[in-house]
């Protein structure tokens, strides 16, 4: 009988049907799987389903590690829910592992009792040997308390591309094998089929035989789940309830950028983006370079220090100047970035954190740089420092940081990670005319132009556009003279302009909004976190809540300067617990200015906080 069936008898259809509030899957595979496309796939459809996602793309470091190896295994988490969720989830429910090493690295990750989808045909010799495994762990004890379903997913799918008349070579078959593997968890958890029809149809309509292959491969997948007898249950996860609204699914990174591109509209002149390509901060340059229509221009520069300094001459001629890159760029920038600092002018910097020192773990996720922003430049250079919490407020914090950026004259850090570039979440798309407003006056009147002179309110110097008739003046790297901006040596005006610089952006609290407490505000234990902690902290002390303990949190999205509320929140509670993917980078500057004994909560491994790893922390203090 032919693999593929369009009409399988009713019978066969007939299963138990379970209902599911939540559940978390991840696709692991080689790189060459395909699991970063099966992952979005299942994203997108569920999406579209109309369930509440969060994703968490687990990519190799290696460009292309060897077949089978365990450097080269690439994992995709999604966790989909009829419920508000906030993390890819804790423990995948369900694995899906193609090759040995894809179930050596994620098997301990996996809940007990959890499912396996198990490609059987890859467990030979030599990709046992490749994943260290002494035996087979399908005929030992490995997988023993675990569901395990074992298909042979490259057999059946090469079969029916063969019955099915595709004219491909056996290897360009086998690459739909992740496909085969969509189409079975598809009719596992009653998604459609047709939006991943569309975008096949779509991505390889000039080549039909590719095109048809995986049409193919995903048909005979959920045909497959449907015929035979494997699974006795498939599972429904209906809706989610969420505010009206027009949403579409977004990643950190096109937030980022759809953000920049809107803050330059709100501002009414040209973005200019200079960028030297790095992990995982590319997708920035790419989502930018599609906008063109916008008026934006992408500058793929030769070395980030030549991005950044290009962004900053576009600053200087009035584009929203802005330079993005991950932790190491960002060290290369620095120098160029205390000339901003020194003329004054609005830069903003991405930096899209992932794991270090050097090199480190490119394609994993870190929060060490904060530092860096605050600190990291030679001298007494201070600049502002904000950070989103998740991938789709991404969008909002980076006009935050356009508008901090013109306001105040001044350089303006925007801490993203790898976590939040590369997740994806639903976005509730705002009605323009609820955006916030950015209002640059530039400087017009030479009788009354003076370069450095100071607005009453922020301290920021004047704007003033080169070719301006009259507002002809000095502008570089060398001390300024106070009102002048001429090149001046004197220790009185340099203390002076040194406090005036930091004034500055000490006086950008007066527009932060307050610090909000998610729970009592005040009570035994505060939570406090920054970036992308933000839905493992809110979910765990929303559990400890539930079962009635005086547990709050908060949630930084300007780290400098701090809200101006925030000493006030934090002597509310009797102790103060800061998870950070760092050593300690925010609990050593809240214990510096406030004085409080923060217990800072450590972990540096390249992944994001588990909700149950904060719940037990926590409970060490109850």
């Amino acid at each position: 009988m032919s693999a593929i069936i369009d009409n399988p008898p009713a019978d066969a259809r007939e299963r138990d049907v379970e209902e599911l509030e939540t559940v978390t899957i991840r696709f692991a595979g080689d790189s060459g799987d395909g699991m970063q496309l099966t992952g979005t796939q299942f994203t997108n459809t569920s999406a579209i389903v109309g369930n509440d996602i969060s994703t968490l793309p687990d990519f190799p470091a290696e460009i292309r590690a060897p077949a089978g190896s365990l450097p080269g295994v690439s994992g995709f988490q999604l966790n989909f829910s009829s419920r508000d969720i906030r993390t890819p989830g804790d423990q995948p429910n369900v694995l899906v592992a193609m090759n040995p090493a894809a179930l050596k690295v994620n098997l301990s990750d996996l809940e007990d009792g959890g499912t396996l989808l198990i490609n059987t045909d890859e467990f030979n010799k030599e990709n046992l040997k490749k994943a260290d495994y002494a035996s087979n762990p399908l005929e030992d004890e490995t997988l023993r308390g675990y569901r395990v379903h074992k298909l042979p997913i490259t057999t059946v799918n090469i079969r029916a591309l063969q019955e099915a008349g595709v004219k491909l070579s056996r290897k360009e078959m086998d690459r739909c094998k992740n496909f085969f593997a969509l189409g079975i968890l598809y009719w596992l958890y009653d998604r459609p089929m047709e939006p991943t029809l569309e975008w096949i149809r779509s991505k390889f309509k000039k080549n039909e035989e590719v095109m048809r292959a995986n049409e193919v491969a995903l048909k005979t997948g959920y045909n497959f789940a449907d015929t035979t007898e494997v699974f006795t249950t498939h599972y429904k996860v209906k809706k989610a309830v969420i505010a009206p609204g027009k949403y579409r699914k977004i990643t950190g990174n096109e937030a980022t950028a759809i953000g920049f591109v809107t803050a330059a509209e709100l501002v009414g002149r040209p973005l200019f983006y200079g960028s030297y390509p790095i992990t995982p901060a590319s997708d920035i340059l790419h989502e930018l370079a599609r906008h063109k229509n916008f008026g934006v221009k992408t500058f793929q520069a030769e070395d980030e220090i030549a991005a950044v300094c290009a962004a900053i001459g576009a600053s200087f001629t009035g584009h929203v100047g802005l330079t993005g890159t991950s932790g190491p760029g960002v060290a290369l920038k620095q120098e160029a970035i205390g000339l901003a600092v020194m003329t004054e002018l609005p830069l903003v910097i991405v930096n899209v954190q992932r794991g270090g020192p050097s090199t480190g773990l490119p394609t994993k996720t870190e929060q060490a740089d904060l530092f860096q922003a605050v600190w990291g430049r030679n001298g007494e250079c201070p600049a502002i420092v904000v950070a989103p919490a998740t991938p789709a407020e991404c969008f909002s914090v980076a006009i935050e940081a356009v508008r901090l950026a013109y306001r105040y004259m001044t350089p303006v850090f925007y801490l993203s990670d790898g976590y939040l570039a590369n997740g994806a979440e639903p976005w509730l798309v705002p009605e323009v005319e609820d955006l916030p407003k950015i209002e640059v006056e530039f400087a017009s009147d030479p009788a009354a132009f003076m370069p450095y002179a100071r607005d009453e309110g922020t301290l920021a110097r004047p704007y003033a556009l080169p070719g301006t008739p009259g507002l002809e003046h000095r502008i570089g790297g060398i001390e300024k003279q106070h009102l002048t901006g001429n090149v001046n040596y004197d220790p009185e005006n340099h203390h002076f302009m040194v406090l005036m610089r930091q004034a500055k952006v000490d006086r950008a609290a007066q527009d932060v909004p307050p610090v909000e407490v998610f729970g009592e505000s005040s009570g035994k234990v505060l939570v406090l976190g920054w970036g992308s902690t933000y839905g493992s902290i809110t979910s765990a002390v929303e559990k400890l809540q539930a079962e009635g303990k005086s547990v709050s949190s908060a949630h930084l999205r300007h780290l400098n300067p701090f809200p101006s509320n925030l000493g006030e929140v934090l002597r509310s509670f009797e102790r103060v617990i800061i998870p950070e993917m760092n050593l300690g980078q925010l609990a050593t500057m809240v214990r510096a200015k406030y004085l409080v004994d923060a217990v800072p909560f450590s972990k540096v491994k390249g992944r994001p906080f588990q909700i149950r790893e904060i719940v037990k922390k926590v409970e060490e203090y109850l």
